[in-house]
């Protein structure tokens, strides 16, 4: 099961009404956070998932609306009683970012394990979860994410049983785990299936479209993407500081085959509410206990 919310969708400065930008996925009860703007940790109360089980933060890049709720973040984390380490990775810099915030959170006691990524795609993996990041166009250095959960085969009992494989042996095959037994060696394929795709989240902000980035997020089962404006007259100011509209956030979903789409990182200009053609009244903050399941 893997779980998503968006804890703040705001850019450029906290609203009343609106958390500053950052995303939460929970899997397997281990969680990663990418990016942690203002009042992370006051949304992450209000989720009530908890702190202990995070693994990991990512940072897209280190304007302050991305990362300036790290000291806070770390400070509750330590009161939780946490002692094990905490991975945070981001692209070249990181290491002077993490320094710069913590002079007022130094007295933690667990350590930090900081990642500084080339700028260039890769994968890492850290405890659960397999992340991607892909260089986008901004004013600084800045990553979009991918973080994809690995779906064992689905084991096959018909195939064990061709196979003739002793059944006390089924939950490690299944497990992935080769075996010796009585002087035989049996492997996971021959009780399980083919390979089966896991699921693809994506998370796109502070940035502009590039076929780099609609590669990245090709056949993602949930988008995240930023929509700085929402009314596409704002397209030469969007341009000119390397952001996205709501417009074209749909695009890129539409043209990768995304499954689903939420937009993020508003302007504080994006008014929360308007009226559709049916005259419903809509939303642009998404709800901060609003999450998918998989």
């Amino acid at each position: 099961m893997l779980d998503i919310c968006l804890l703040g969708t705001g850019g450029m400065l906290p609203l009343p009404d609106r958390y500053l930008t950052a995303m939460i996925a929970r899997y397997n009860g281990r969680k990663l956070l990418i990016d942690c703007g203002e009042g992370t940790q006051v949304t992450m109360r209000m989720l009530g998932w908890g702190y202990k089980t995070l693994d990991v933060i990512c940072f897209t890049h280190y304007h302050g609306d991305h990362v300036t709720g790290l000291p806070g973040l770390l400070l509750t984390l330590n009161n939780t009683g946490r002692t094990e380490p905490l991975t945070i990775i981001g692209p070249l810099g990181l290491r002077k970012v993490v320094e710069g915030l913590t002079v007022v959170s130094r007295d933690i006691a667990f350590s930090l394990n900081l990642i500084e990524l080339p700028y260039e795609r890769q994968t890492v993996k850290v405890g659960e979860f397999h992340i991607t990041v892909q260089p986008v166009p901004h004013n600084v250095k800045c990553f979009a994410y991918t973080i994809e959960n690995q779906r064992m085969p689905k084991f096959i009992v018909e195939k064990a049983r061709k196979n003739n494989v002793p059944q006390k042996l089924w939950k490690q095959l299944q497990q992935g785990n080769s075996v010796t037994f009585e002087g035989q060696i049996y492997t996971p394929d021959m009780v399980l299936g083919d390979a089966r795709k896991g699921i693809k989240v994506s998370y796109a902000t502070d940035c502009r479209p590039t076929e780099a980035l609609k590669e990245l997020i090709t056949d993602s089962d949930l988008l995240i993407c930023e929509a700085m404006y929402t009314d596409d007259s704002y397209l030469d100011q969007v341009k000119k500081h390397k952001h996205m509209l709501a417009s074209e956030a749909a695009t890129l979903a539409k043209e990768t085959g995304a499954k689903e789409l939420w937009l993020t990182h508003y302007s504080p200009a994006v008014p929360n509410a308007y009226i559709d053609q049916q005259g419903h009244k809509r939303f642009f903050q998404i709800p901060k206990r609003v999450m998918t399941a998989w």
